[in-house]
């Protein structure tokens, strides 16, 4: 669930707002979840014997399979024996799925709006306003009480990462996992284009100016910028949100959505200056394969620049196993974060900007152990056990303490975690969003095909106004 999700197109997305809107109707009519009044955190708070279950899309054997089993056989028998010691019997099951997400989601709504679902319940990091607008989750603190905000793992989890399972300034769950974004380039075409080894562009100018440069190899595509709805979501989390990001601007913020704004047309004018100035391929992003496309050219080294997360590192050029593997990855793959507009444009006076997905684990409104429920969620997201998830296998986690411990071992993950975590940001987890995106996707489309930046942001913004009923909830200047 974590990571960037497939493409919606427009009517799959409104089909989906239609389906949650009427799911939280139905929640709000009554029901223990959806709409009631939260109970007490401290109901049987005294108890010697609880059960609580967890559940996740997860299943041994099928998706996500070391997660589920590490909750199996490790986060279930271990949290029993220590509240064991304290003289509790635990009873902890695991209620696995193994469907796609959407499927999932819709299933885990269902459940929640009529007060049922699992004590543990795992969502992906968007849906989390749209589950808290709904009804069926609620602030950590309403739910378990003050301590919520009193647990010793928060200062090991970066600011910016406790966005993730955060919403409306109030914490709904804790993050258990995450990603990050940056510039990848291709050190022996840097060489032959006279760029250094240690490249860090400092603004969008630098980025085109290499550009310009690698421009002169021949068969080289100077900077793959992921464009367009054939790109799906990742035109969107690997293009215009961290650009977005870089002017300062946060696509939603005191409840508005980034319409046609200066910040939007600036990030169109960069798409413009890269395939409308021929340094990038126009082809690829309108390609429904472009995305695995450019993966495989960055490989064969016709690539200088590319956006991506940290998926690309691990799963696509990784030397043995990757989907289109670099034997040579660690000497020939370099990386650099983001860069603001300029410098010190991003947001608080930041330089360098990223964006992240990741999924939350919450302790469900409903249940009726909230402060065991919360010793297990607390637990779960433990130095000891997210060590133990780990294993062997290096991989970016929401706690800077474990990283520091497990990603030695990999340069472009300890990266991330000490130099992008602490300056990422994440898509608004609201019902609304995949309309947005799409939209956006559209207007990146237009500009690659050779529609000015400005047209290209006016017609988004009056997609944005008939997507969402209106301007009233859209910001323009």
């Amino acid at each position: 669930m974590v990571g960037v999700s497939v493409g919606v197109r427009a009517p799959r997305a409104a089909a989906a707002a239609i389906l949650v809107a009427g799911l939280a109707l139905a929640g709000c009519a009554g029901g223990g979840g959806g709409g009631s009044a939260p109970a007490d955190p401290q109901r049987n708070a005294d108890a010697k014997s609880v059960a609580l279950v967890i559940s996740a899309n997860d299943a041994q054997g099928g998706k996500n399979a070391d997660e589920a089993d590490w909750i199996v056989n490790y986060v279930i028998p271990e949290f029993t024996k220590q509240m064991a010691a304290r003289g509790v019997t635990a009873q902890v099951t695991f209620q696995p799925s193994g469907v796609d997400d959407e499927q999932f989601k819709t299933r885990l709504s269902l459940d929640m709006r009529t007060g049922g679902g699992a004590d543990i319940v795992t969502l992906d990091g968007i849906w989390v306003g749209e589950f808290a607008d709904a009804g069926y989750v609620r602030p950590l603190a309403d739910v378990v009480g003050p301590t919520a905000d009193s647990w010793d793992g928060w200062p090991q989890i970066p600011a910016a990462v406790q966005q993730l399972g955060t919403y409306d300034g109030k914490r709904y769950g804790i993050p258990y996992n995450t990603d990050g974004r940056v510039l990848y380039f291709n050190k022996e075409l840097f060489a032959k284009a006279g760029l250094p080894a240690d490249w860090q562009p400092t603004s969008w100018q630098d980025v085109l100016d290499a550009g310009a440069k690698l421009k002169a190899l021949p068969g080289v595509d100077p900077i793959q910028l992921n464009a367009g709805t054939a790109m799906g979501e990742a035109a969107t989390m690997q293009g215009v949100l961290p650009l977005l990001a870089g002017t300062g601007s946060a696509l939603r913020a005191g409840g508005k959505w980034q319409g046609d704004t200066a910040a939007v047309r600036d990030v169109l004018g960069v798409y413009q200056k890269v395939y409308g100035g021929g340094l990038g391929d126009v082809t690829l992003q309108q390609d429904a394969k472009g995305r695995d496309k450019s993966f495989q050219e960055f490989a064969a080294g016709k690539i200088g620049i590319l956006l991506e997360s940290d998926y690309f590192w691990r799963s696509v050029v990784e030397p043995k196993q990757g989907i289109a593997p670099m034997p040579n990855r660690d000497q020939v793959v370099g990386f650099a974060k983001i860069p603001a507009q300029s410098p010190g444009k991003g947001p608080n006076g930041q330089g360098f900007v990223s964006m992240s997905g990741g999924g939350v684990r919450m302790v469900n409104p409903a249940t009726k152990s909230p402060q065991q429920a919360w010793k297990l969620l607390q637990f779960m997201n433990s130095a000891e056990a997210v060590t133990a998830l780990v294993g062997d296998t290096p991989r970016i986690t929401q706690r800077a303490d474990v990283n520091a411990r497990t990603l030695g071992r990999d340069p472009l993950l300890t990266y991330i975690s000490g130099q992008v975590l602490p300056v990422t940001a994440y898509r608004p987890s609201t019902a609304e969003y995949p309309q947005v995106s799409h939209a956006l996707q559209e207007a990146t489309a237009a500009v690659v095909a050779g529609t000015p930046p400005d047209q290209a942001a006016k017609k988004y913004g009056a997609a944005l106004e008939g997507a969402l009923g209106g301007a009233g909830d859209i910001t323009s200047n």
